[in-house]
């Protein structure tokens, strides 16, 4: 059963990676990532995941999800997933053998401009790699759900979202989110960023000791270290992973977050 290293507690956002096995690239085809899609949709409709943004690569997932207090909620939502998208795949293609990683992967995002960042930088996940120029030309990400140009089998919980990013009226949630979008574009730094897919949790120095303090002995060993130019940017892990400076990406601009 695909699982986390550590329990996701409640009350904070989860990044969620999780990797075809051996890094193979097994969701290459649209319609095998359209299946994910479509099994989560049925996850969120069964158990009540809260999901915040997604986007399928063609040998990986990304998941943002807001964790509310039941356990089996994000494990089983993953389960049915990713369970349905290997079936399904070995069957047309009568292949036997692991489709995934055993475990994905669980980073805590504190909100404010680390979770501004950690959305955007699931969306330009394919600019990145070359694949499309914008995220809009990537119908497999939630760029589509946010902007309002997907309306049917929607997996994001736009509502919360615009919570968590601070936003009064969800009906400016497509504006600011298209302008954080233009912004990351014109930057020019598009580079891979581990810190959203390797730590335990990255945000504010306060963040990651309370953090630290609610999952206890579990993180005994992962280290707290700053990793940006901007003096408040922190991440926990473990003791082999290395961040540089650039890990994150710049802090431009006015964001209101509210706090937890």
């Amino acid at each position: 059963m695909p699982r986390a290293k550590l329990f996701l507690i409640p009350g904070y956002v989860w990044h969620l990676t999780h990797r075809c096995h051996n890094k193979q690239f097994l969701l290459r085809f649209d319609r095998d990532r359209r299946v994910w899609m479509e099994w989560m949709y049925q996850a969120k409709a069964r158990y009540g995941l809260h999901v915040l943004n997604y986007a399928v690569t063609s040998n990986h997932i990304h998941l943002l999800v807001y964790a509310d207090g039941r356990r089996y909620v994000i494990p089983r939502s993953i389960l049915l997933a990713a369970s349905r998208t290997a079936l399904e795949y070995n069957r047309r293609k009568s292949r036997s053998g692991a489709f995934w990683e055993g475990n994905y992967h669980a980073t805590a995002i504190e909100t404010g401009s680390h979770f501004r960042n950690c959305l955007v930088y699931i969306d330009l996940n394919m600019v990145r790699a070359g694949v499309v120029r914008h995220p809009g030309d990537w119908p497999f990400c939630g760029f589509q759900e946010i902007r309002g140009k997907k309306t049917r089998n929607c997996l994001i919980e736009k509502k919360l979202l615009a919570d968590l990013m601070g936003i009064a009226d969800p009906g400016e949630l497509s504006a600011v989110y298209q302008a954080w979008i233009m912004e990351a574009l014109k930057s020019k730094d598009l580079s891979r960023k581990p810190i959203w897919t390797e730590s335990v949790a990255v945000g504010r120095e306060v963040f990651i000791e309370r953090i630290k303090s609610d999952l206890g002995l579990k993180i005994l060993h992962r280290e707290k270290i700053p990793v940006s130019i901007h003096p408040e940017g922190y991440v926990l892990k473990d003791p082999t992973r290395t961040y540089t400076k650039r890990a994150f990406l710049p802090e431009k601009g006015v964001f209101r977050a509210k706090k937890w």
